[in-house]
């Protein structure tokens, strides 16, 4: 019987898809409103949608149900995903047949963020966090790339003129002249100011 007036069935809600409001995956056509994942419900395009038979998926959930399973796979390199798809409604470890695993009845360590904020290492100059962004390593201790200035004369230092002492930073001048050692010929005292 001829469909007079009308367009395909949508593969999802079975209605009539008029041409302005198609989208075609898989041979099948579908309304723009009705094309989304099966599993998670997330509004797909011609970049986002994974078919199998008569069913679309975003890509996330495709492979979650039928791609390849075990370290590594699905999540990126050198990643393990403990996430079964149950919210989703995929059923992981049903399919596969293993039994689900117990949750832990204890609660998790914080999260790494969490951590990150709780130790963040403290500049020994002004006492303040010194971010990954901003540090600078020396003698043994983070500092502020503003901190890091002679304690005597504020010189700003680099690695080929600092020197440390007692947990401060020096610059080899004022290193010399207020640690190193002293009389003729080693830049305390001069042969005019030599003591009698």
């Amino acid at each position: 019987m001829p469909n007079w007036g009308g367009g395909a069935k949508c593969g999802a809600c079975e209605k009539t898809v008029y041409h302005a409001e198609e989208i075609q995956c898989n041979g099948r056509s579908f309304h723009k409103s009705c094309f989304l994942c099966m599993a998670c419900r997330k509004a797909l395009d011609s970049t986002t949608v994974a078919a199998h038979e008569s069913e679309i998926y975003c890509k996330t959930c495709y492979g979650r149900k039928y791609g390849p399973k075990g370290v590594g796979f699905g999540q990126g390199a050198g990643c393990l995903s403990t996430d079964t798809g149950d919210h989703l409604g995929l059923n992981l470890q049903q399919q596969q047949g293993s039994p689900k695993p117990a949750r832990p009845s204890t609660p998790t360590n914080a999260s790494k963020f969490a951590k990150k904020m709780v130790d963040v290492d403290k500049c020994p100059r002004c006492g303040k966090s010194v971010y990954a962004a901003e540090k600078i390593m020396g003698g043994g201790k983070p500092w502020h790339k503003t901190c890091f200035r002679c304690a005597i004369c504020g010189k700003s230092l680099e690695s080929t003129n600092v020197t440390d002492k007692d947990g401060e930073l020096y610059c080899k001048v004022c290193y010399a002249k207020n640690f190193g050692p002293k009389g003729i010929g080693f830049g305390g005292l001069t042969q005019v100011e030599k003591k009698e």
